[in-house]
């Protein structure tokens, strides 16, 4: 059997009206940023069960690192750039993180609801 061109384009518009809103949701993505050593929002919720894309922006001219040894996340995010770190899915709960090198300031937590 052979398709005309017009099928052809027809089934590839239909095929990506139903796959490309499947592949915008699989993750909700959360902004998070670190400006004078400190992460803000300093605490991120999420919901349970589901991967969640964080994006770090570093506002700083040094170098902080987003590390969560519950989570086994390590993440070193340069001055004035942008890192991402993937979570989850994960179950309810209280997961805590730092920027390594600034542990006295840059402290937060994802709270999984």
């Amino acid at each position: 059997m052979r398709l005309s061109a017009a099928s052809l384009i027809t089934a590839a518009a239909l095929a990506s009206i139903v796959f490309v809103p499947l592949v915008a949701h699989a993750a909700d993505d959360i902004a998070v940023s670190i400006t004078n050593h400190k992460f803000e929002p300093s605490e991120i919720k999420i919901p349970a069960n589901k991967r969640v894309i964080i994006t770090v922006t570093n506002n700083d001219a040094t170098p902080e690192e987003f590390e969560s040894r519950t989570l086994k996340v390590e993440k070193v995010i340069p001055g004035k750039s942008k890192g991402i770190v993937r979570v989850g899915p994960l179950k309810p709960g209280h997961y805590p993180f730092v920027g390594e090198y600034h542990e006295d300031s840059a402290k937060g937590a994802i709270v999984v609801e």
